[in-house]
């Protein structure tokens, strides 16, 4: 009996070392090695060429927190984590309670909802910047045709993160409407039938049994948002660029803007990190509170 379990254990963990070792060694390549070699440049005061040889220590970071526009940035990565939690996934729930069961045109609501999510960001962003054109854009037809001036929202320091923030909704909604679909469609319909059976209507059921049973996907689709919301990038570029006047920024294109297009790759650096160590922070303490209770409930 010993020596079968012994060769169980020995066949398992062979398994286990023969699956592991290879992905180690591509996560120590192309993750590992990448952000310990990011967080050496910080400290040196270097533009890419060469070996780094002016040390600064802390400098970039200090420079970092105290930089109007970084701070900006920061600030707007905020808003749009507060737009997609607190309005983009409430609807997209809304809208899989209402076309989740099989109803006549359901399948093609979701796939119109749907498809903006196929798009890549860049042509997003470049569809929407024609959009919010002021000289032959729809937001110019509209105006035009009451007669009206057509405004340059993206021009506008006052309007243009506004901008961003619609249409980053307009391009994440249906994939949560489509994860919140997929765990309503995995609910038992024996629940749902003793339901309509005591006499719940589609309300009721809604909140009393639907809702609560979907926690761990709205939780998971939340944790999603976040990340996302952290590293926007693709869709700002080709939309603001950044502007008018720096107001539009995501840390990430901070980064790229006055890190690596400015050749100042010890400075971009460092904002590598900071945006790293954020998205780290948020993630590790997401799962250790609000995701701890279904991570226990798999064991």
């Amino acid at each position: 009996m010993r020596s079968l379990k012994s060769q169980a254990l020995l066949s398992r963990y062979s398994t286990l070392i023969i699956f592991l070792i290879p992905a180690l060694t591509v996560f120590t390549l192309f993750v590992v090695l990448p952000i310990g070699e990011a967080a050496y440049y910080s400290f040196f005061r270097w533009n890419g060429y060469g070996d780094p040889e002016k040390y600064v220590g802390f400098k970039n970071y200090a420079y970092l927190f105290k930089n109007r526009v970084f701070i900006m940035s920061l600030k707007n990565n905020f808003y749009i984590i507060a737009v997609s939690l607190l309005v983009q996934l409430p609807f997209a729930l809304l809208i899989a309670l209402m076309i989740s069961d099989k109803i006549k045109g359901a399948t093609f609501f979701r796939t119109i909802f749907f498809l903006p999510y196929i798009l890549a960001e860049i042509v997003t962003g470049l569809i929407w910047a024609y959009i919010y054109d002021g000289n032959y854009g729809l937001v110019a037809t509209v105006w035009e045709f009451f007669g009206a001036e057509a405004p340059f929202i993206i021009a506008d320091k006052d309007w243009a993160l506004v901008a961003i923030l619609i249409v980053v909704f307009w391009k994440f909604f249906g994939i949560h409407m489509m994860i919140y679909i997929a765990g309503l469609q995995a609910i038992s319909k024996e629940v749902l039938e003793a339901a309509k059976v005591d006499g719940a209507g589609p309300i009721t059921t809604a909140f009393r049994i639907k809702i609560p049973m979907l926690i761990p996907t709205i939780k998971l689709s939340e944790f999603l948002s976040l990340l996302g919301s952290l590293q926007l990038f693709d869709i700002i570029m080709p939309l603001t660029g950044g502007g008018p006047s720096n107001v539009t920024h995501s840390m990430v294109t901070y980064l790229y803007y006055f890190g690596v297009m400015r050749m100042k790759i010890g400075f971009g650096s460092a904002v590598g990190v900071v945006i790293f160590l954020i998205c780290v922070f948020i993630a590790i303490g997401y799962q250790r509170t609000l995701m701890r209770d279904d991570n226990e409930n798999k064991f």
